[in-house]
């Protein structure tokens, strides 16, 4: 069934919203449904998405939504942004309301289990008499799944990572691992490369000989300034471009090890299945170490012990999360690129690949076949 779907979009910072919301509006428009995308700031899609709108989607204004009297079959509200009034308004005065969702933020927490498909009655206000729904994105069959575009994995079976790579200007000397890096400014950055030297401990003791390959941003910057810093040894770096998000999934699937940060490469990540290391989004309240324990719960729950216990240390350590274990740990993590978490990685990503995917979801809520989302 076509419908038609307007998705909003605030751009908070870091480009992670537009970037989930960018996804998925051509994720429904690869599945024959039509999109509009609200943004109240489309500036980082000249970079992201420099081909343009795929057919069936539309960037419009988000100030222009308050006059729009086409309201769509599908009104998806992503991160809490909070519709405009008048928009709402005219939800309310369609003949045939239209389905109402909030998408969340992404978390492994127990609540989203709980809370995915409550649906929030409007008494008062200019929805008066919808109903919104909320739909939990997630990692089980409890909620709604991930986003992830058809002939994914077949596309990166496919892919030619040394040309590609070289298109860039990359050339990967022999034996050299490559290690991506896209993260949020370090508090230390002498810590953080600290911490990915250990990681690159080979049996003998010695650093595996690494290309880092970092993405734009203020880590760019300070290891271009490199004042009072120095790369480990057998290491060295390169810095990449602004990178669309198609170029970005090659990155990660070039890549022997990723090094993401917030929302969406984290997803991405997991879908390369390639071992990884996620910086969460840290907030004021340290709301996100728990956020952090979930997830590694989770994903370490069939992860070999000593794997298990080599990672938990280096993502605590990576995040400024205080662990008793972190020093002597991190100290032993060769191996978190190596065979074992290459394979984990696997059946990871082909424990999350059993479960229908976000989109997929999606269309069944609004197409009134909620029960199958589950």
């Amino acid at each position: 069934m076509k419908l038609q779907w307007d998705v909003f979009c605030r751009v908070i910072d870091n480009f992670g919203d537009v970037g989930v919301s960018w996804r998925l509006a051509c994720d429904l428009a690869s599945r024959g449904q039509t999109v509009r995308l609200w943004l109240d700031d489309a500036s980082a899609l000249r970079w992201m998405a420099p081909e343009g709108s795929p057919a069936g989607v539309a960037v419009l204004p988000w100030s222009a939504s308050g006059t729009e009297v086409n309201i769509g079959d599908v009104v998806v509200e992503t991160f809490g942004c909070e519709l405009p009034e008048a928009f709402v308004a005219r939800m309310a005065a369609r003949s045939v309301p239209p389905r109402w969702i909030n998408l969340e933020y992404l978390s492994a927490e127990s609540y989203v289990e709980r809370s995915h498909g409550l649906s929030s009655p409007q008494f008062s206000g200019p929805g008066a008499g919808l109903n919104k729904r909320f739909f939990y994105p997630g990692f089980t069959a409890k909620t709604g799944g991930l986003l992830r575009e058809p002939g994914l994995f077949e596309a990166q079976a496919q892919f030619d990572a040394s040309g590609w790579l070289a298109g860039l200007g990359v050339q990967r000397r022999p034996g050299e691992r490559i290690v991506s890096l896209f993260a949020y400014p370090p508090e230390s950055l002498t810590t953080l490369l600290k911490l990915l030297a250990q990681g690159s401990q080979m049996g003998n003791g010695a650093l595996e000989p690494t290309l880092l390959l970092v993405c734009p941003g203020k880590v760019q910057e300070q290891l271009r300034d490199m004042t009072g810093l120095s790369l480990p040894s057998a290491w060295r770096w390169q810095a990449l471009p602004y990178l669309s998000q198609r170029d970005f999934d090659h990155l990660l699937w070039a890549a022997d090890l990723n090094l993401v940060r917030g929302e969406d490469s984290f997803v991405r990540a997991q879908w390369a299945g390639k071992p990884f290391v996620w910086q969460i989004y840290p907030q004021a309240d340290g709301a996100h170490g728990p956020k952090l324990e979930a997830f590694m719960d989770l994903w370490l729950a069939q992860a070999e012990p000593a794997l298990a216990r080599q990672l938990r240390a280096l993502w605590r350590g990576w995040n400024g999360l205080p662990s008793s274990a972190v020093a002597g740990a991190a100290a032993s993590t060769g191996q978190v690129a190596g065979s074992a978490a290459a394979a984990h990685a696997l059946q990871w990503r082909a424990n999350l690949a059993a479960q229908p995917d976000l989109s997929t979801q999606l269309m069944r809520w609004v197409s009134g076949d909620p029960g199958k989302s589950s």
